[in-house]
């Protein structure tokens, strides 16, 4: 090796590293493939060994690429935590903030509300990225998850930003042609709009009720991985939706929706989720207090304490 890496090489590396492909470093960094493939080639070079094994299906590390991948890692942790560290001097929070949320959280609060973020702390450069599924905050490099639900790993800290659940509703006209269910057990029996949930095995419906937390299996001609998508189905009368009363309470309020089993519903509280090395972080501190007080002005669940 003639000389250090190139450290803007060495990151696209462990992103390749990370996610064993060059398409999806080239989409979340906003470069094409080739190009991705190009700075790594050159880092290669630079270095004198071959870090990646390539073939037409995957990308894997050879055991080079594995020591550097390794040695990497902490070159870039000990970095974030020096940002970090620094940026807790800050009364003035600084620096880039990647937040993830789902899909219809992220559009209808998460993204108007880092609006006002960014334009309170100019210093900030914010980034949100919305997904069906639950990121990975370390190995995807997100320093912020806005998400749905209690299920929740020991390792990572979650600050409660609003309480929430999911209910169980339809359209007037669907249940005047299928009938309102009185059980539990009679959803399998109706038309059900499924939404692939981050926090929820799809297809079936985990609910608390009188007796309990009880599931029930559902189907119906009608899925997706978007909330706006579903909601709309079941104001068209296709069929009965659980969904986050963040989301439904106009249509229940003016009547285009009605709830039905009103005895069950889904936990499904909103949390902000970072990991501890973060705790210290001046612009994570900052955005969680936001964010709390962002959903306390503008959301509030009937019968929460």
């Amino acid at each position: 090796m003639n000389s250090l890496p190139n450290l803007e090489d060495l990151n696209i590396f462990v992103q390749v590293a990370k996610r064993a492909s060059f398409a999806a470093v080239a989409e979340q960094l906003g470069m094409s493939a080739a190009f991705i493939s190009k700075r790594v080639r050159l880092l290669e070079q630079q270095m004198g060994v071959r870090l990646l094994h390539r073939t037409t299906r995957r990308v894997s590390l050879s055991e080079e690429g594995e020591r550097v991948y390794q040695w990497a890692q902490q070159i870039f942790d000990t970095v974030q935590r020096m940002g970090d560290d620094i940026s807790a001097q800050h009364r003035e929070p600084v620096g880039q903030l990647r937040v993830a949320s789902s899909l219809g959280l992220g559009r209808r609060f998460v993204a108007p509300a880092l609006s006002e973020l960014a334009e309170r702390y100019p210093q900030l450069d914010i980034r949100l990225d919305v997904h069906d599924r639950l990121v990975d905050l370390i190995e995807e490099g997100v320093d912020l998850d806005v998400r749905v639900g209690n299920a929740i790993a020991a390792h990572l800290i979650a600050k409660p930003l609003a309480r929430n659940r999911r209910v169980l509703c339809a359209a007037p006209e669907y249940l005047r042609r299928r009938g309102t269910p009185r059980q539990l057990a009679e959803l399998s029996s109706h038309d059900c709009l499924v939404i692939k949930e981050r926090d929820h095995p799809f297809g079936v419906w985990q609910l608390q009720g009188p007796q309990g937390e009880q599931s029930v299996r559902v189907t119906g001609g009608l899925s997706t991985n978007h909330g706006e998508v579903a909601h709309q189905w079941c104001l068209d009368g296709r069929g009965i939706l659980l969904r986050s009363y963040w989301d439904v309470h106009d249509s229940l309020a003016d009547g285009r929706l009605v709830q039905v089993l009103e005895d069950y519903h889904q936990a499904a509280d909103i949390w902000a989720v970072y990991t501890s090395p973060l705790a210290s972080s001046a612009k994570v501190r900052v955005a969680v207090e936001f964010l709390r007080q962002y959903f306390a002005e503008r959301y509030s669940l009937p019968g929460a304490d």
